[in-house]
């Protein structure tokens, strides 16, 4: 399994890189974002681990261009919990997984290997659950046709609700896929936020969608 590691923190990505090998992983490290496109576009990889603040190209704009480019390499992003940047941006621009500094190393790994099981090597561009479609790179919701316009946070909310789609989803893996995995607030956000989806997905259409399971979480089903 062959890993990018695209981190300008040098101490760091020699320890990630260390503790990859000693997973059984094969790891390059570049510390510059242009350095990191390249890297990205002209090698195969089974997964890329991309840091946000990068000199040349910031993680955002390398993501962007990635999937411009059709390279649909699974990508964790790594963040900074007081970054400038929120982190539904990355699920907006097309990364599947991201983590938050400072971050437990066997996290990384778990993480790492449930990408590349998933896999990603021909990724549609559109999402579609029924009539509902999103597309990723131009952070863009349509359902049967009429554009939805939502947040940041509703539309990474919905994204992880759509690549979940008829499965139950608890409130604390919304949480920790949506929010930062060291939020601190209540969990009644994610109420919230589902309320604030339902109004713009479903209720403008006569549709009922998006389920409370109670006890468990929610779930995303298709109009059918």
């Amino acid at each position: 399994m062959k890993i990018l590691l695209v981190e300008d923190e040098q101490r760091l990505a020699a320890v990630v890189k260390d503790g990859l090998r000693a997973e059984g992983f094969e790891a390059d490290i570049v510390s510059d974002g242009v350095i990191g496109l390249w890297a990205a576009t002209e090698n195969s990889y089974d997964a890329i681990v991309l840091d946000i603040m990068l000199p040349g190209l910031n993680g955002y704009d390398v993501l962007k261009k990635l999937r411009a480019r059709k390279v649909w390499t699974p990508v964790l992003m790594l963040t900074a919990k007081d970054g400038d940047y929120d982190q539904t941006d990355a699920f907006d621009l097309g990364a599947d997984d991201y983590l938050t500094k400072p971050f437990s190393f066997m996290i990384l790994v778990a993480r790492l290997r449930a990408l590349i099981r998933r896999g990603a090597p021909a990724r549609p561009v559109l999402i579609t659950v029924g009539t509902l479609a999103m597309d990723p790179g131009r952070r863009a919701v349509e359902r049967d046709g009429t554009p939805i316009s939502l947040t940041a946070r509703e539309f990474g909310l919905l994204h992880f609700l759509m690549r979940n789609a008829g499965d139950v989803v608890s409130k604390a893996e919304i949480l920790d896929n949506v929010w930062d995995s060291a939020f601190e607030g209540s969990d009644n956000i994610v109420e919230v936020y589902i309320g604030y989806l339902r109004r713009k997905i479903d209720a403008p259409f006569g549709l009922s969608t998006l389920h409370t399971v109670r006890g468990l979480g929610y779930r995303l089903d298709a109009d059918e």
